[in-house]
């Protein structure tokens, strides 16, 4: 697998983190039907993997619509990421993304699949200004593509941990939960670090080189 791949797939992984969101997914199933859960589950990846696609293809359109140069955005992106992983190393969590009993579960499976289970538990600013990041530093339909693959993968693996959410919450626990997270974290510091090198190389060409 290329080496690009791998590393916006851990990126990846690591922000839209769907072990965060198996909480939720059990408080919206519980007492549904296998197939109910399944339709669930289904909803909430494509909506994942769609929002990953929209963002890909448009945007960096959106920032030149508004006027914002890519390297600005990729430091704020940056900034934004890293500030995520310190959150997630100190036990914290995500902080841009709301916290189970602070989310309202709409009466309609559907409509809950998408809001608030996919956006913003799921994918929420840091993974979309993420896709952003990757999608303004493509140089061709291959590049793309690896993007859109690597969203591809990361909600078949979004929707494998939905449906398996029931043991996976009784193996882990909130301690190996918690544990998980805080790996995860040191994770995401190294992708933000990197993500922050590149912008401020885009705003300044000679700095370290």
């Amino acid at each position: 697998m290329d080496t690009e791949l791998i590393k916006i797939i851990l990126a990846f992984v690591v922000l839209i983190n769907p072990f965060s969101a198996l909480g939720l997914f059990l408080s919206i199933t519980n007492g549904c039907t296998t197939q109910d859960r399944k339709r669930v589950a289904q909803i909430a990846c494509l909506t994942v993997l769609i929002t990953i696609c929209f963002f890909t293809l448009l945007g960096e359109s959106l920032l030149k619509l508004l006027g914002i140069s890519v390297g600005s955005f990729q430091v704020a992106g940056g900034v934004l990421v890293f500030l995520i992983a310190i959150n997630m190393m100190n036990g914290g969590g995500n902080p841009v993304k709301p916290n189970e009993d602070e989310v309202e579960v709409n009466s309609s499976l559907t409509a809950s699949a998408v809001v608030p289970l996919a956006i913003p538990m799921m994918i929420g600013p840091g993974g979309i200004s993420t896709v952003i990041i990757y999608s303004s530093q493509v140089k061709g339909a291959f590049e793309v593509g690896t993007i859109l693959a690597a969203g591809l993968c990361i909600s078949m693996f979004c929707y494998l941990s939905l449906m398996a959410a029931g043991r996976i919450s009784r193996f882990l626990g909130d301690t190996g939960l918690n544990i998980l997270s805080r790996i995860m974290g040191m994770l995401l510091a190294a992708v933000a670090v990197e993500i922050l090198v590149s912008g401020l190389r885009t705003i300044f060409p000679d700095l370290l080189n």
